[in-house]
Parts: C-alpha cells; structure tokens; sequence
C-alpha cells in the first residue's frame, strides 16, 4: 500500500507551518505502507494541480492532504468540503477569489473517504484532542480538499482521500495570548496514527462525532 501526505508552506505572515513540519519528519514507511510526502503551494489551483499530478506520479492508495488551522485547540479530520472559495486573506500568489466556484462542474460538496471517524478516536485514544471537523473553512484547505475528491472521483477510482487540520504550533503563538496549540511531538504521532488507521481501516466506525460548531 502506498499512501501519499502533504502539507502547506507556511502563509498569512507565519513564517512556519505545522503542516510541513509534520510531513517532513514522516518516516518512509508507516505501518507496512509506502509513505509519499509532498510539500504544496499555499495558492489557489497550483495547490490542487500539484496534489493531482502528484496522485498520477505516484498512483496512492490514500491521499491524505494537511494543513494548519491557526485557533483550534484539536487535531481534526474534516468530514466535508464544499464547492466555494472565500478568501478572508489572499494566497501566497496574491489571490483573493470570493464567493467563486472551485469547479464549476462539480457537485456542492464531496466528502472525505477517509475512516474519520476511526481516525479521532485512535489519536484520542494516545491520549492528543482530536475531533471531527465539519468545516474545512473557505480557504485553500478547503479549496484544495475539494479539488482533490473531485479529481478522485473523475480520474482516480479506488483511492481513498481526505484532509486534516492542525492547530499552530506553540512558537507561533507567543505573541497571540490565549490561542491554542499543540506540539509538533504531539501533531506527528496524530498524522502517524492517522496513516496506520488509514491503511487497517476500511469501514469507518459508526460512532457519534456530531459538533454544534
């Protein structure tokens, strides 16, 4: 089994980002699977174009995509992601889409096919707050979650694909009282558990992980 992760490069001022960190310090080989990691663009298309030439090359079984979601105090699989870019903030590039279709012939939204569930009680279970998210915001995150279900299901058949958000790390927070983070200790061995539940995990656990925000 080969499974593909990536990360962002830092954006909106920060000079790090968890998300790279963590995809850096992967080992190559997570729980008998081949692990694959990329490092993406922060921008708006280039994000979705290199994940999708990246699930050509490498032809993953599991695509799972992170990024930083600087105010959660949790790591979180995200359930959804809908067809919409919003950008509070522009890109890396300087692009600032509002209320613009990521592609104009796909559904409203597609859901992960990753066990998310599975996944946010494993990475409790060691003892990291991890819960299910059901927004993966409007940003590329999102955008990029989109574009890469939507290419799954058009040109990838069988693959299993999806997102995770983590908070900041605790550097980034030092002149930000009250924001939460974990440390990057802490976030990897969530993105290790993620992968090991991705690859002996088929059927998700059907487990309550509703959340009114």
């Amino acid at each position: 089994m080969k499974v593909l992760v990536t990360g962002f490069e830092p954006f909106g001022g920060e000079t790090v980002n968890p998300a790279q960190q963590i995809v850096e310090r992967l080992p190559q080989q997570v729980a008998g699977a081949q692990v694959v990691r990329r490092i993406v663009p922060c921008v708006f298309g280039r994000s979705i174009e290199a994940v999708r030439q990246a699930v050509e090359q490498e032809r993953p079984d599991v695509v799972i995509c992170i990024g930083q979601s600087g105010g959660r105090d949790a790591i979180c699989p995200e359930r959804v992601a809908i067809n919409i870019s919003d950008a509070r903030i522009p890109d890396n590039a300087g692009n600032q889409p509002i209320d613009e279709p990521i592609f104009a012939d796909g559904q409203n939204a597609y859901f992960s096919t990753l066990p998310i569930k599975a996944i946010a009680a494993a990475v409790r279970q060691a003892g990291i707050p991890c819960q299910v998210s059901n927004t993966a915001g409007t940003y590329v995150c999102n955008h990029l979650m989109y574009g890469l279900l939507y290419h799954i299901q058009r040109s990838f058949p069988g693959v299993r694909g999806g997102f995770i958000h983590v908070p900041f790390l605790p550097q980034q927070v030092e002149q930000k009282p009250g924001t939460p983070s974990l440390p990057l200790d802490d976030m990897v061995q969530a993105i290790l558990i993620a992968i090991e539940t991705c690859v002996n995990t088929r059927q998700d656990v059907h487990t309550a992980e509703g959340a009114e925000h």
